[in-house]
């Protein structure tokens, strides 16, 4: 499977190759401040089959957390393409930069739902998890 996409401006242009590993929604307080309030929609995929085809993200990493994770998103007009994790070398790529956003059809879990708001949609036939689930 070879997905693309980019952000909103389109600075930046990606190429992702591979099977989703995960294809998930997550509440968590911090993807809540990067989609605006709403839960973010996410697929795991392989990390050496990821490319930027043009343009060079900015990185931001908090150093205040115990597991912090790398952000990439455009310097121009901010859109969040993916986050990387020091544990893993798969990243986690955000189907809102996608250009066929519909590829991601459901996802198959919903995460951090701890954090979930009351405006929050789950799919009750989905695995819900208070934390991000134990492999």
């Amino acid at each position: 499977m070879k997905l693309t996409g980019g952000c909103y401006c389109g600075a930046l242009r990606y190429e992702a190759g591979g099977k989703p590993i995960l294809k998930a929604q997550c509440h968590c307080r911090e993807c809540q401040y990067h989609s605006g309030g709403g839960p973010n929609y996410f697929m795991v995929m392989p990390g050496d089959e990821f490319a930027y085809t043009s343009g060079t993200p900015k990185q931001f990493t908090r150093d205040d957390l115990e597991a912090p994770v790398t952000r990439e998103f455009c310097s121009n007009c901010g859109t969040h393409i993916l986050t990387r994790r020091l544990d893993m070398a798969d990243m986690v790529l955000k189907v809102g930069t996608l250009d066929d956003p519909a590829v991601f059809r459901a996802p198959k879990m919903a995460i951090f739902t701890i954090d979930e708001q009351p405006f929050h949609l789950i799919d009750p036939d989905i695995p819900t998890f208070e934390r991000r689930p134990q492999r």
